[in-house]
């Protein structure tokens, strides 16, 4: 059975922030610290995607547009 890297990619982000989460919560205050980066790391990760896609979208709906003004 084939496994697709891209599904596999996907759950990178989630899984860096539940890191984050987990270390935040359970390690003491002086290690803490040495958790936020993973998960602002995640958090940019989703936030980027989220942002391309709208973009792509947007773009996408604009040549359509174009499309139909052409005929």
């Amino acid at each position: 059975m084939k496994i697709n890297s891209r599904f596999i990619l996907s759950f990178v982000a989630p899984f860096m922030i539940l890191i984050s989460a987990i270390g935040l919560v359970l390690r003491d205050n002086s290690r803490k610290i040495f958790y936020l980066p993973i998960g602002l790391m995640g958090l940019s990760i989703i936030l980027e995607k989220d942002f391309k896609r709208r973009l792509d979208r947007k773009n996408m709906l604009e040549k359509i547009k174009s499309y139909q003004k052409v005929k």
